[in-house]
């Protein structure tokens, strides 16, 4: 038995264990003792052993004991924790790693703590791990998962499926936090790299056990496929040396042709479904750029129409900036500017974008300077770079040191 495949068992059946024993003994924090305590008895019987018939099952039982084990000293819930121990195993793994997906997406939380709570109990990533990817201590990031932990437990929710009046706010708090991992792993806000493997592979990972929880749920579908649409152009999108190749300008016969293909069917069969939200229309703007052969071919006027189309269900910053640049490039860089005037959050894609559409319409003091304010907005150190590049390139011949 290869250690490949044991990792990769465990690592599926981690959350369903965790979810699991919440659900019987109603502890966090002992419970995901437990739960690494019979991972580690696993990985060290496992690839000499064969992993079990049922493994689900296996894990099941040594937690529980070990579980059992750490609060023996609490007499009063002895007895019962005993009782549920001894009970047939149930197989009621998806159902429970749904809940937990929801109890680490609980509304008490800051997006912050969701994000290091998900990634910690059903990613099943290490603190170490999780403080690296948002380049903070690992005593910090333990606190912050600590204090989560903490505030679930004296919340007193129950560890069960919320009631139908909520269950559609915690879902969707759910896609929220596996997209903001998604987009953090994609353009890191910070660091030396511009993009973080681990976040990208985590979050679709997380996004395919999603959508498998929640079959035929439309939205869920619409944030794996434009996780794998987007993602299809990471090898493109950065050079050898890690610095950023602009979308028109990347050699899209290194996309992936298979997560164009994947996102492609996702988003086509789950937009006829509805109801139409923010993740399957951004999933098919995605789609509108990869089956573009050149970026010469791509299909502005439907990219403006989906954009909205996106408005009127999310219409944030950054979809209303994403608008502004369809526009220009549909009807030209005057209709896009024009639309950037209009907009009151002037962060670094503002600016990002307006100098963009003033270079398309010629101007190029203007769009130098917007280049070189873009920069000064941006923090991580490859957007800065490339951005000062750009206003670099519009000095030459212009008389600019």
């Amino acid at each position: 038995m290869t250690d490949s495949a044991v990792n990769d068992t465990l690592r599926t059946l981690a959350p369903q264990v965790l979810g699991a024993l919440v659900r019987r003994y109603g502890r966090f924090d002992p419970a995901e003792d437990a739960v690494q305590e019979a991972l580690l008895k696993a990985a060290q019987q496992w690839p000499e052993s064969g992993i079990p018939e049922r493994p689900f099952g296996w894990l099941l039982q040594v937690a529980s004991r070990k579980l059992i084990d750490l609060l023996r000293a609490d007499q009063a819930r002895r007895e019962r924790e005993i009782r549920a121990a001894r009970e047939d195993v149930s197989e009621q793994t998806g159902d429970d790693t749904l809940i937990l997906l929801l109890l680490c997406c609980h509304p008490s939380l800051s997006a912050a703590s969701q994000i290091a709570l998900t990634l910690r109990a059903v990613g099943g990533l290490t603190t170490a791990e999780i403080a690296r990817a948002f380049l903070t201590s690992e005593d910090s990031m333990a606190r912050r998962i600590s204090r989560a932990k903490r505030t679930i437990q004296d919340s007193g929710v129950p560890f069960r499926m919320p009631p139908k009046e909520e269950r559609d706010e915690r879902l969707e708090a759910v896609l929220h936090v596996l997209y903001l991992i998604f987009t953090e792993g994609y353009s890191a806000t910070s660091g030396p790299d511009l993009r973080r493997g681990d976040l990208v592979a985590e979050a679709i990972r997380l996004a395919e056990m999603t959508a498998a929880l929640l079959p035929g749920d439309s939205e869920a579908e619409g944030l794996l496929a434009l996780m794998l649409l987007t993602d299809a152009r990471s090898p493109a999108r950065v050079t050898e040396q890690g610095e950023l190749v602009p979308l028109h300008e990347q050699d899209r016969t290194r996309w992936k042709a298979e997560s164009i293909r994947r996102g492609v069917e996702l988003v086509t069969a789950a937009l006829p479904r509805g109801p139409v939200g923010p993740y399957q229309l951004q999933a098919a703007i995605a789609a509108v750029h990869d089956e573009a052969a050149t970026a010469e071919e791509t299909d502005w006027r439907q990219i403006a129409g989906l954009y909205r189309l996106l408005l009127k269900v999310s219409a944030s910053p950054v979809a209303k900036v994403s608008h502004a640049v369809a526009v220009g490039m549909a009807d030209g860089p005057a209709a896009g500017l024009d639309l950037l005037e209009a907009l009151d959050n002037r962060d670094r894609r503002f600016y990002a974008a307006r100098a963009h559409l003033l270079e398309r319409a010629g101007d190029r003091e203007a769009a130098r300077s917007a280049y070189l304010r873009a920069a000064e907005l941006a923090t991580n150190i490859r957007q800065v770079r490339y951005l000062n590049a750009c206003a670099r390139r519009l000095s030459q011949g212009a008389g600019h040191d």
